[in-house]
């Protein structure tokens, strides 16, 4: 696993700055600056070195492409990935972001319109704003010459990308792939959620006590950035290397809400949850932990609470880590799983920071608000996107055999 996060560089800072229910929100000084966002509060990557990075690969990423290059030489080393490894045609990358470089985009467009010429273009320019320029640019950097992926799927796509690479394993096409989701922040994305009008507003001055998944003071989503990459591998070949094994991907479930492009469903949450317990061969009792998407809007993170009753139950404990690590976009799904394969590990759950007065629309799941030891070997990892798109991940430990 490898992580760059709000919190910095790596999974250990990810992981203690989680068990201390940190928060890595802020006032942030380009959304003041914008007129008209009424939101000013995000979680940004603090600022790294990237000069670990060789200048001639560098120079054609943006920060989201850094980030992932970052997180996956971490998850690399941490897997025993060695060169020969990774430059088997039997090993490929799957690793999405929301869009290309908005930053970049914005700088191109904003020369272009008004000059109408193509004269001040760098060469490197393209690199940055194609839309899989994540997972070109680490594989790259990696050099990587398997299965080149870039799934775009919004809010879902770290998820999206591990269960699809997850699957192109299964099939037997590749034996290892490294996988996940980046993404940086910018005012226009944050500007999306602002129109919606699903951001949060009312703590601009206090920027600590939000979001507030599941709470009853909820008042939006709070952008964030960063990057999640996990090695997933054949079983076979993890095993004939002498690998540590950190879990077993058992099912995965990837649907359509054509209820509403904007508003979640719960009949169709519930039944990709449903179709991922089904993947998995896993009862739904059998379940010990959800880590919810739960951005902390108003009617999502009710929809999702009901659909984790409706297809779960209320026995296991729920949690979102978005009140620590804001909404990281495309990275969330896969830094949000980071956390939940350490809590499994553990054995321990993180609960939703923020959580002080539980909405009781929201309480037809177990929502703790305090950590607690518990035997966790078969968690779910939920990631619901704008554009009606459903994904869950159901993973279990290695000596799993329920």
């Amino acid at each position: 696993m490898g992580a760059v996060s709000p919190f910095g560089v790596g999974v250990p800072v990810l992981w203690e700055s989680l068990l201390r229910g940190d928060t890595a929100v802020s006032v942030c000084e380009m959304l003041q600056a914008m007129e008209g966002m009424r939101t000013h509060v995000a979680a940004l990557v603090p600022e790294i070195d990237a000069r670990s990075i060789d200048r001639k690969k560098r120079r054609y990423m943006s920060n989201m492409s850094i980030y992932a290059t970052v997180a996956a030489r971490e998850a690399c080393a941490a897997a025993g990935l060695d060169e020969s490894v990774l430059a088997s045609p039997r090993t490929g990358v799957c690793v999405g972001s929301t869009t290309g470089s908005t930053q970049e985009t914005e700088e191109f467009f904003e020369s272009f319109v008004l000059e109408r010429s193509l004269d001040w273009m760098k060469s490197t320019h393209f690199f940055k704003i194609m839309n899989h320029s994540c997972a070109s640019n680490l594989a790259q950097a990696l050099g990587v010459r398997g299965r080149v992926l870039a799934p775009s799927a919004a809010c879902a796509t770290g998820t999206v990308a591990a269960g699809t690479a997850a699957e192109v394993i299964a099939l037997g096409r590749q034996d290892v792939m490294v996988c996940g989701g980046a993404d940086e922040l910018h005012p226009l994305t944050v500007a999306v959620f602002d129109t919606l009008e699903a951001s949060s507003t009312g703590y601009n001055e206090r920027a600590d006590e939000t979001p507030r998944p599941f709470d009853r003071d909820r008042d939006g989503i709070v952008c964030g950035e960063g990057a999640g990459i996990v090695v997933l591998e054949n079983m076979e070949h993890a095993m004939s290397r002498g690998a540590d094994i950190l879990g077993e991907v058992r099912g995965f479930a990837l649907s359509n809400s054509p209820e509403s492009v904007a508003h979640p469903s719960v009949s169709s949450m519930a039944s990709c949850l449903r179709l991922a317990l089904e993947d998995a061969e896993v009862a739904a009792d059998a379940v010990d932990y959800v880590n919810a998407h739960a951005t902390a809007t108003l009617h999502g993170d009710v929809a999702e609470a009901c659909a984790i009753a409706e297809a779960i139950g209320d026995a296991c404990p729920v949690s979102s880590l978005k009140g620590h690590l804001a909404h990281t976009m495309a990275a969330s799904g896969v830094l949000e799983l980071i956390a939940t394969l350490r809590m499994m590990r553990e054995n321990v759950v993180i609960p939703t920071r923020n959580l002080t007065n539980i909405d009781k629309k929201c309480a037809a799941v177990e929502l703790p608000v305090e950590p607690r030891s518990a035997e966790l070997s078969c968690i779910v990892k939920n990631s619901f996107a704008l554009g009606g798109v459903n994904s869950t991940l159901v993973v279990c430990k290695g000596a799993y055999d329920g």
